[in-house]
């Protein structure tokens, strides 16, 4: 060490030291700053703005592609379940709407067209939020399936309904005022209620013998809540024409509703309740009449041994103790069908009936 060195101090090195290494760190800091933004250039993660069609891509609502859902919205569609899982709801309402023409031609005593629209699958939340007000909302209980449904009419259906019942045939459709349902109106509407509501239950029967029953009507949406708000539920539209006139009603079904005939729905075809042959069935009952049917008439019985059997020979008798008057059974294949009693007619030996077939039955499951 120099004798200039050994003269400075021990602050004046360290604020040396400190300059020198200022120096290299900003002439490094310049160099890798520069030969960074070429590695960047070269194949690195530069900054980039998306374009529009990356943008439709990445949230799933890219309309030249037909592949189902992508990107983010395939996301969210996966917590709603396709209608089309249950094609026997397509059958079901398409029963229901040859129903309803009749009902409302005698209900209206007019020409009465009616239009299944459409049936799809929303969130029950988002559907009360989009009902046009004012609408007439029904509470539907579902009786058989222990839950509820919503019937929504449109408020120009319930205007023409009521012009119709009320004279107004001739009249041009009624004006849509935003003002709630009068007395009348609801009578009206309940009645209504009745008649489209029975058909409904006539077009489920054959599947689950279901009972829709209107309990009570509401004309504010947040009062109409029967499921939670993200649950998947099934809209069936329904349009109807009166005369010049034509208005909606709306089916929301939610999907837990359904569960307990949910094996049931996801059936392609019914099988013996739709596409019946009324004809060959009674044919087939007729003809089942004149079927030959043996009848084994049992005596008596008694218990042997297997050493009394293996020593019975030919010519050996085995008394039956029965009496006439006393009760015998009478057996079809293995089953037991009739009871009567053992007596004589002419030279023959008879049976007189005492027990048909169902009290047989009666019988053997009360035993069960």
């Amino acid at each position: 060490m120099s004798e200039e060195e050994k003269e400075l101090s021990e602050e004046e090195l360290l604020e040396q030291w400190q300059d020198m290494a200022s120096d290299e760190e900003g002439g490094e800091g310049a160099d890798a700053s520069d030969q960074g933004a070429g590695d960047l250039a070269e194949g690195g993660l530069p900054e980039r703005i998306l374009d529009q069609d990356e943008i439709d891509s990445l949230l799933g609502i890219d309309s030249d592609e037909d592949h189902g859902g992508v990107g983010i919205r395939a996301l969210l569609d996966t917590s709603v379940v396709n209608y089309e899982r249950l094609p026997m709801l397509d059958v079901l309402f398409d029963k229901f709407e040859r129903y309803l023409s009749t009902s409302l031609r005698h209900f209206t005593a007019d020409n009465v067209d009616i239009t299944v629209d459409s049936i799809t699958t929303v969130r029950f939340g988002d559907f009360l939020s989009s009902i046009p007000l004012p609408a007439g909302i029904v509470v539907v209980n579902a009786i058989g399936l222990d839950d509820y449904i919503l019937m929504i009419y449109e408020s120009r259906l319930i205007y023409a309904v009521v012009d119709i019942l009320l004279g107004g045939r001739k009249a041009r459709p009624a004006r849509i005022e935003g003002r709630n349902f009068t007395t009348i109106e609801r009578r009206i509407m309940d009645n209504l209620s009745d008649v489209v509501l029975n058909d409904l239950s006539e077009a489920f029967a054959p599947v689950a013998p279901v009972q829709f029953t209107a309990e009570r009507m509401e004309v504010n949406p947040r009062f109409a809540n029967i499921t939670r708000e993200g649950n998947a539920a099934i809209l069936v539209t329904v349009r109807v024409n009166l005369e010049e006139r034509d208005g909606i009603i709306q089916f929301c079904i939610p999907y837990g509703t359904l569960e307990p005939i949910r094996e049931q729905l996801l059936q392609q075809f019914m099988g013996e309740k739709f596409g019946q042959d009324n004809i060959w069935e009674s044919h087939l009952a007729q003809e089942l009449f004149y079927t030959n049917v043996p009848l084994k008439v049992v005596l008596d019985e008694e218990t042997f041994s297997l050493k009394d059997v293996l020593q019975w020979r030919l010519g050996d008798t085995i008394p039956l103790h029965t009496r006439p008057g006393q009760p015998v059974s009478l057996y079809c294949g293995h089953e037991k069908k009739l009871e009567g009693q053992l007596g004589k007619m002419d030279d023959f030996k008879a049976i007189k009936v005492t027990k048909n077939i169902n009290d047989v039955n009666n019988e053997e499951s009360e035993k069960h």
